[in-house]
Protein backbone atom coordinates (compact mmCIF):
# COMPACT_ATOMS: atom_id res chain seq x y z
CA UNK A 1 0.00 0.00 0.00
CA UNK A 2 2.74 2.48 0.96
CA UNK A 3 4.58 1.77 -2.28
CA UNK A 4 1.42 2.39 -4.27
CA UNK A 5 0.80 5.71 -2.53
CA UNK A 6 4.37 6.86 -3.11
CA UNK A 7 4.16 5.89 -6.78
CA UNK A 8 0.91 7.82 -7.05
CA UNK A 9 2.42 10.93 -5.47
CA UNK A 10 5.39 10.82 -7.84
CA UNK A 11 2.94 10.50 -10.74
CA UNK A 12 0.98 13.53 -9.50
CA UNK A 13 4.19 15.54 -9.25
CA UNK A 14 5.35 14.57 -12.74
CA UNK A 15 2.01 15.33 -14.38
CA UNK A 16 1.43 18.53 -12.47
CA UNK A 17 4.88 19.92 -13.18
CA UNK A 18 4.37 19.45 -16.92
CA UNK A 19 0.79 20.75 -17.16
CA UNK A 20 0.55 23.10 -14.18
CA UNK A 21 -2.20 25.65 -14.59
CA UNK A 22 -0.77 28.21 -12.15
CA UNK A 23 1.89 30.64 -13.49
CA UNK A 24 5.47 29.36 -13.44
CA UNK A 25 7.64 30.51 -10.50
CA UNK A 26 10.29 33.15 -11.13
CA UNK A 27 12.56 32.12 -8.24
CA UNK A 28 13.47 28.97 -6.32
CA UNK A 29 11.06 29.64 -3.46
CA UNK A 30 8.21 31.97 -2.68
CA UNK A 31 6.85 30.66 0.62
CA UNK A 32 3.46 32.26 1.19
CA UNK A 33 3.24 34.94 3.84
CA UNK A 34 -0.31 34.10 4.90
CA UNK A 35 -0.38 37.00 7.38
CA UNK A 36 0.38 39.70 4.83
CA UNK A 37 -2.46 42.10 4.01
CA UNK A 38 -1.01 42.82 0.57
CA UNK A 39 -3.20 41.32 -2.16
CA UNK A 40 -1.57 39.77 -5.23
CA UNK A 41 -2.45 36.90 -7.58
CA UNK A 42 -1.32 34.25 -5.11
CA UNK A 43 0.53 35.26 -1.95
CA UNK A 44 3.37 37.59 -1.08
CA UNK A 45 6.68 35.80 -0.47
CA UNK A 46 7.91 35.37 3.07
CA UNK A 47 11.42 36.69 3.73
CA UNK A 48 13.98 33.98 2.94
CA UNK A 49 15.46 34.29 6.41
CA UNK A 50 12.13 33.22 7.91
CA UNK A 51 11.67 30.13 5.72
CA UNK A 52 11.91 26.77 7.52
CA UNK A 53 11.20 23.12 6.78
CA UNK A 54 7.82 23.56 8.49
CA UNK A 55 6.70 25.59 5.48
CA UNK A 56 7.04 22.49 3.29
CA UNK A 57 5.51 19.74 5.41
CA UNK A 58 2.04 18.70 6.59
CA UNK A 59 0.91 15.58 8.46
CA UNK A 60 -2.84 16.08 8.03
CA UNK A 61 -3.30 13.45 5.32
CA UNK A 62 -1.75 10.60 7.30
CA UNK A 63 -4.92 9.27 8.90
CA UNK A 64 -8.66 9.14 8.12
CA UNK A 65 -10.62 12.20 9.19
CA UNK A 66 -13.66 12.24 11.45
CA UNK A 67 -16.86 12.27 9.38
CA UNK A 68 -19.67 14.15 11.09
CA UNK A 69 -21.85 15.59 8.34
CA UNK A 70 -24.97 14.51 6.46
CA UNK A 71 -23.05 13.84 3.22
CA UNK A 72 -20.96 11.12 4.83
CA UNK A 73 -17.59 12.39 3.59
CA UNK A 74 -14.77 14.65 4.70
CA UNK A 75 -12.14 16.50 2.67
CA UNK A 76 -8.77 17.33 4.25
CA UNK A 77 -6.84 19.78 2.09
CA UNK A 78 -3.09 20.15 1.73
CA UNK A 79 -2.93 23.29 -0.37
CA UNK A 80 -1.01 26.54 0.05
CA UNK A 81 -3.08 27.43 3.10
CA UNK A 82 -1.73 24.40 4.96
CA UNK A 83 1.65 24.17 3.17
CA UNK A 84 2.88 27.74 2.49
CA UNK A 85 5.85 26.39 0.53
CA UNK A 86 3.46 25.42 -2.28
CA UNK A 87 3.05 29.07 -3.24
CA UNK A 88 3.85 29.51 -6.99
CA UNK A 89 4.60 25.77 -7.42
CA UNK A 90 1.28 24.89 -9.07
CA UNK A 91 0.49 21.70 -7.12
CA UNK A 92 -1.52 20.61 -4.07
CA UNK A 93 -3.08 17.52 -2.52
CA UNK A 94 -6.13 16.50 -0.52
CA UNK A 95 -7.44 13.43 1.22
CA UNK A 96 -11.12 12.46 1.01
CA UNK A 97 -12.63 9.96 3.44
CA UNK A 98 -16.07 8.40 2.96
CA UNK A 99 -18.37 6.52 5.31
CA UNK A 100 -20.21 3.55 3.78
CA UNK A 101 -22.67 5.12 1.34
CA UNK A 102 -20.99 8.50 1.80
CA UNK A 103 -20.98 11.10 -0.98
CA UNK A 104 -18.62 13.89 -1.93
CA UNK A 105 -21.45 15.89 -3.50
CA UNK A 106 -21.42 17.42 -6.99
CA UNK A 107 -18.88 20.25 -7.04
CA UNK A 108 -16.30 21.97 -9.21
CA UNK A 109 -12.70 23.14 -8.91
CA UNK A 110 -12.47 26.33 -11.00
CA UNK A 111 -8.68 26.55 -10.87
CA UNK A 112 -7.36 22.99 -11.28
CA UNK A 113 -7.75 19.53 -12.78
CA UNK A 114 -8.05 16.77 -10.16
CA UNK A 115 -6.69 13.22 -10.19
CA UNK A 116 -7.78 10.84 -7.43
CA UNK A 117 -5.94 7.69 -6.32
CA UNK A 118 -8.01 5.15 -4.38
CA UNK A 119 -6.37 4.16 -1.11
CA UNK A 120 -9.15 1.80 -0.06
CA UNK A 121 -12.78 1.00 -0.80
CA UNK A 122 -14.96 1.11 -3.88
CA UNK A 123 -16.28 4.36 -5.33
CA UNK A 124 -18.68 5.33 -8.10
CA UNK A 125 -17.18 8.49 -9.58
CA UNK A 126 -18.00 10.74 -12.50
CA UNK A 127 -18.08 14.16 -14.10
CA UNK A 128 -20.52 15.93 -16.41
CA UNK A 129 -19.35 17.61 -19.60
CA UNK A 130 -20.72 20.92 -20.90
CA UNK A 131 -22.75 18.80 -23.34
CA UNK A 132 -24.46 17.25 -20.27
CA UNK A 133 -22.83 13.85 -20.80
CA UNK A 134 -22.00 11.84 -17.68
CA UNK A 135 -18.57 10.15 -17.77
CA UNK A 136 -18.52 7.69 -14.88
CA UNK A 137 -16.89 4.53 -13.57
CA UNK A 138 -16.63 2.41 -10.44
CA UNK A 139 -13.04 2.42 -9.16
CA UNK A 140 -11.32 0.30 -6.54
CA UNK A 141 -8.11 0.31 -4.48
CA UNK A 142 -5.08 1.29 -6.56
CA UNK A 143 -7.08 2.83 -9.42
CA UNK A 144 -7.17 6.48 -10.47
CA UNK A 145 -9.74 8.77 -12.10
CA UNK A 146 -9.32 12.25 -13.58
CA UNK A 147 -11.78 15.16 -13.27
CA UNK A 148 -11.14 17.95 -15.84
CA UNK A 149 -10.79 21.47 -14.50
CA UNK A 150 -14.06 23.32 -13.92
CA UNK A 151 -16.44 20.41 -14.66
CA UNK A 152 -19.03 19.27 -12.11
CA UNK A 153 -18.00 15.96 -10.55
CA UNK A 154 -18.66 13.68 -7.56
CA UNK A 155 -17.60 10.50 -5.76
CA UNK A 156 -19.83 8.05 -3.87
CA UNK A 157 -18.76 5.14 -1.68
CA UNK A 158 -20.72 2.17 -3.03
CA UNK A 159 -19.11 -0.33 -0.68
CA UNK A 160 -20.11 -1.45 2.81
CA UNK A 161 -16.80 -0.28 4.33
CA UNK A 162 -15.11 3.12 4.66
CA UNK A 163 -13.24 4.40 1.60
CA UNK A 164 -10.43 6.92 1.09
CA UNK A 165 -8.65 8.63 -1.79
CA UNK A 166 -5.71 10.98 -2.27
CA UNK A 167 -6.40 13.83 -4.69
CA UNK A 168 -3.74 15.64 -6.70
CA UNK A 169 -4.31 19.07 -8.26
CA UNK A 170 -2.32 21.13 -10.75
CA UNK A 171 -2.92 24.27 -8.73
CA UNK A 172 -1.80 25.55 -5.34
CA UNK A 173 -5.35 26.56 -4.37
CA UNK A 174 -7.88 24.78 -6.62
CA UNK A 175 -11.00 26.30 -5.06
CA UNK A 176 -14.17 24.29 -4.49
CA UNK A 177 -17.79 25.13 -5.23
CA UNK A 178 -20.37 22.60 -4.03
CA UNK A 179 -23.26 23.05 -6.45
CA UNK A 180 -26.15 22.67 -4.02
CA UNK A 181 -24.54 24.74 -1.27
CA UNK A 182 -23.53 27.52 -3.65
CA UNK A 183 -27.08 27.87 -4.95
CA UNK A 184 -29.17 27.21 -1.85
CA UNK A 185 -26.94 28.44 0.98
CA UNK A 186 -25.26 31.51 -0.55
CA UNK A 187 -24.97 34.71 1.47
CA UNK A 188 -26.72 36.92 0.58
CA UNK A 189 -29.17 34.30 -0.70
CA UNK A 190 -29.99 33.62 -4.33
CA UNK A 191 -33.58 34.92 -4.84
CA UNK A 192 -36.19 32.19 -4.43
CA UNK A 193 -37.81 32.94 -7.78
CA UNK A 194 -34.47 32.36 -9.54
CA UNK A 195 -34.22 28.92 -7.92
CA UNK A 196 -37.89 28.10 -8.52
CA UNK A 197 -37.66 28.86 -12.24
CA UNK A 198 -34.18 27.43 -12.65
CA UNK A 199 -35.09 24.09 -11.05
CA UNK A 200 -38.76 24.11 -12.09
CA UNK A 201 -39.98 23.61 -8.51
CA UNK A 202 -42.23 25.55 -6.15
CA UNK A 203 -41.25 27.69 -3.19
CA UNK A 204 -41.88 24.94 -0.64
CA UNK A 205 -39.23 22.73 -2.24
CA UNK A 206 -36.74 25.61 -2.30
CA UNK A 207 -37.40 26.33 1.37
CA UNK A 208 -36.93 22.68 2.29
CA UNK A 209 -33.63 22.41 0.46
CA UNK A 210 -32.38 25.64 2.02
CA UNK A 211 -33.30 24.36 5.47
CA UNK A 212 -31.45 21.09 4.87
CA UNK A 213 -28.29 22.87 3.68
CA UNK A 214 -28.29 25.69 6.25
CA UNK A 215 -25.20 25.67 8.51
CA UNK A 216 -25.86 23.71 11.69
CA UNK A 217 -25.80 25.84 14.84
Amino acid sequence: MVANVLACLFLFAAISSSVAYDPDPLQDLCVADLKSKIKVNGFVCKDDADVTAADFTFAGLAAPALINNSFGSNVTTANVMQVPGLNTLGVSLARIDYAPGGLNPPHTHPRATETIFTLEGELFVGFITTADKLISKTIKEGEIFVFPRGLVHFQKNVGDKPASVISGFNGQLPGTQVVATSLFAASPPVPDDVLEIGFQVDGKVVDEIKANLAPKK
